[in-house]
């Protein structure tokens, strides 16, 4: 059997640093629809950073429409520089949130990346808005736990 080390030549407090500034950075899917779903003010905007013909096929309800390649010249007129923002794009498969939050740090944001984007949002069964109205699929299982309990996260 083959082995290899998690991080070869890394100490384990170098990699719980590591670890440690990932979770200050990323945002999960179940996480951000609980604050929203609290209702009260999260504390944070979402952004979408697809284009429009992504947007038009779906949506976070109340997320900001903000492409990743506008944001240098619309976020000042879009978002309130005293608010958090957490980016999102199509999935795992695609950076545009982390080149949106990128780009929304260096204009002096505070910002997270939504991990799994609107992928897993749609995947472990939250509503979304279209131009048609609020939508919903039923979670994956391989996504969404039944019991939320038997995450383990």
């Amino acid at each position: 059997m083959t082995r290899t080390a998690p991080a070869p030549g890394v100490t384990p407090a170098e990699a719980a640093a590591y670890f440690r500034a990932s979770l200050a950075f990323h945002a999960d899917v179940s996480d951000v629809a609980a604050a929203l779903a609290a209702g009260r003010d999260p504390g944070f905007v979402v952004v979408d950073s697809r284009s429009t013909a992504a947007w038009d096929q779906g949506h976070i309800p109340g997320a900001v429409h903000l492409p990743t390649a506008l944001v240098p010249e619309q976020a000042g007129a879009l978002l309130d520089p005293s608010v958090p923002v957490v980016t999102y794009c199509w999935g795992p498969g695609c950076n545009g949130a982390t080149r949106a939050a990128l780009a929304l740090a260096e204009l002096g944001y505070q910002v997270k990346e939504m991990l799994g984007g609107f992928e897993y949002w749609v995947r472990e069964g939250f509503a979304y808005a279209t131009w048609q109205g609020e939508e919903r699929r039923p979670a994956d299982p391989l996504t969404a736990p039944v019991d939320a309990a038997d995450c383990g996260c």
